[in-house]
């Protein structure tokens, strides 16, 4: 495994970050407490979950794992908060404040490594957040603080406020990113940089080397090779599946697809480990989410992030040239 700094966060950071979107939901609280031992054991000393993850069940049984193994110091916990609901948008200090308690409680801590507003409100201006997040910066009640599915243009908005006050700004951003390009928002108002669409915001983190917390590295399961052109009719309704198709399943993302594969078997690899090299041997300052449900497909993350490939490996995979 290895380790970076964010600043403000007194740990250091796995640079393959541990999903929680599954605990309370795919997994029961004794299979999650499993799959947290096995990945911790691996060096994985990194968890990323949500206020609305499995419906506040994945903070509770991180909470309780944490508790139940005395490992709280140890663990870096990072937790997003003021997601959007079904009747409005919720990035107010009112609602950063409700769901931020919220998590305290139900991760059994007096504070959070790291705090990420969920979704944004462009409506809506930079500087009551900035305010805000600092107030409860100062408190104590989190060590960091940045920005889920977040524009780089209200990022460097935010922050040229905050330099201006004497302020702490956003310390990092989590938006998506991958080797496939997103088709279509796997859920409402979500942030992708991959792409054509996403060069100008890739080109801002190259050179601020904002870190980059990047979630479904690995679209949502596509490049597992489940996803085939003859069979995306036969999945149903499961969530990650449904993204999985929708978002990701064109034409020039099988043919990634094929690439990776091609390059795996030459190196001895698969090729989703192919495809998250892709993501973390990019030009900007990259750790990856990562979900598996099983610590076999964890470990297998981790040998990715060793993998080395050359730009002109990565631009074969991206189909921006016929030969490597």
């Amino acid at each position: 495994m290895h380790y970076s700094e964010i600043p403000g966060v007194k740990k250091p950071i796995a640079r393959v970050v541990q999903g929680g979107t599954m605990f309370g939901s795919d997994l029961n609280e004794a299979e999650s407490f499993r799959l947290l031992d096995q990945v911790y054991e691996l060096g994985c000393n990194t968890i990323d979950t949500a206020h609305v993850y499995s419906g506040g069940q994945s903070e509770c049984i991180i909470g309780r794992w944490m508790q139940a193994r005395g490992l709280r110091e140890e663990i870096v916990i990072i937790t997003k908060g003021a997601a959007h609901s079904e009747d409005r948008r919720r990035m107010t200090p009112f609602d950063i404040a409700s769901d931020l308690y919220d998590s305290l409680a139900r991760l059994q801590t007096s504070y959070i490594d790291l705090y990420l507003l969920h979704r944004d409100d462009p409506d809506l201006p930079v500087e009551p957040v900035i305010d805000t997040l600092n107030e409860h910066l100062q408190a104590g009640r989190f060590h960091a603080f940045g920005v889920s599915n977040w524009s780089h243009e209200r990022i460097e908005l935010a922050n040229a406020y905050a330099q201006a006050n004497g302020l702490q700004p956003f310390v990092v951003s989590s938006p998506q990113f991958s080797l496939a390009e997103s088709l279509d928002e796997p859920w409402p108002l979500c942030i992708s940089i991959s792409g054509d669409a996403g060069a100008s915001a890739r080109e801002w983190y190259r050179q601020t080397q904002m870190p980059l917390l990047i979630w479904s590295p690995l679209a949502s399961g596509f490049f597992s090779g489940r996803f085939r052109r003859d069979n995306l009719n036969q999945f149903g309704t499961r969530e990650w599946d449904e993204v999985a198709v929708r978002t990701y399943a064109g034409e020039a993302n099988f043919q990634r697809y094929d690439r990776a594969s091609s390059l795996a078997a030459e190196k001895g690899r698969t090729a989703a480990q192919i495809a998250l090299a892709y993501v973390m041997n990019q030009p900007m300052n990259i750790f990856t989410i990562v979900g598996p449900h099983s610590v076999q497909k964890f470990r297998a993350n981790i040998a990715a992030s060793d993998i080395r490939l050359t730009l002109e490996e990565m631009d074969w995979l991206d189909l921006k040239t016929e030969s490597r």
